[in-house]
């Protein structure tokens, strides 16, 4: 007899959303996995029906429950475990994150490198009215 219920953070390493269970704990601890927009928690049970959004920024996938496993099953077999639901919308929202080319410094990681900077510097050149003189501002205050 198969499970009519499955712990969600158990579903959501078992359907191969993330690589471990550990890292999908968190999630849902951050606040990253919601159903109907209320934020779920590790312990909390899905069933088969259930849509489930997980935010992973730039964008938020929505995936809807097949079959609530909760043993991990090979990548062959996710398709009848899960479907993906996503709206195309978050795909257009990735593809323009990856072709600005400009990607979210993580907090931490210092002063951009010269690499850096030159990209800043293509990419704002690319934006209409974007004018910005370092002349304008006095830095040494």
């Amino acid at each position: 007899m198969a499970k009519e219920e499955a712990r969600i953070d158990k579903w959501l390493w078992a359907a191969r959303i993330y690589k471990t269970r550990t890292i999908a704990t968190a999630a849902c601890k951050k606040g990253q996995i919601s159903m109907g927009g209320a934020q779920l928690k590790p312990a909390r049970t899905v069933k088969a029906g259930d849509i489930i959004d997980v935010r992973k920024p730039p964008i938020t996938y929505s995936f809807r429950v097949l079959k609530p496993i909760e043993m991990r099953v090979g990548a062959r077999l996710v398709p009848e475990v899960m479907e993906n639901v996503t709206a195309p919308e978050q795909y257009e929202l990735l593809e323009m994150s990856k072709i600005s080319g400009f990607v979210n410094r993580a907090k931490g990681t210092g002063r951009p490198t010269k690499k850096d900077r030159r990209s800043l510097d293509a990419f704002t050149e690319d934006v209409p009215g974007f004018i910005f003189e370092a002349d304008e501002f006095d830095f040494d205050e």
